[in-house]
């Protein structure tokens, strides 16, 4: 049932997600949807993990409702494709 609301919530672009944006490299990343705010605020710490993990810097975060077109916008995929790829995380769903 969790998931039939999540997947409505998302259709109509009321779902929550997490955005995280990095410095370098220059990336916007979707993680979600959520059912709740708070199910995402909880979420985002092993997102941030993650992006450290793979040498991110400078990563801000967001909690909004939306409906991201994409799940990774890279701005300077050049650069990333010079070290050897860009990550590229899943979605919830």
């Amino acid at each position: 049932m969790k998931e039939f609301l999540i997947s409505l919530l998302h259709t109509f672009g009321l779902a929550w997600w997490v955005e995280l944006k990095t410095d370098n490299p220059q990336c916007t990343y979707y993680f979600g949807p959520f059912l709740t705010s708070k199910e995402a605020q909880k979420a985002k710490g092993g997102y941030i993990e993650d992006l450290e993990q793979e040498g991110a810097q400078g990563i801000g975060v967001s909690i909004r409702r939306c409906k991201p077109p994409v799940l990774t916008i890279a701005d300077d995929l050049g650069e990333a494709e010079r070290r050897g790829g860009v990550p590229v995380f899943s979605s919830q769903l």
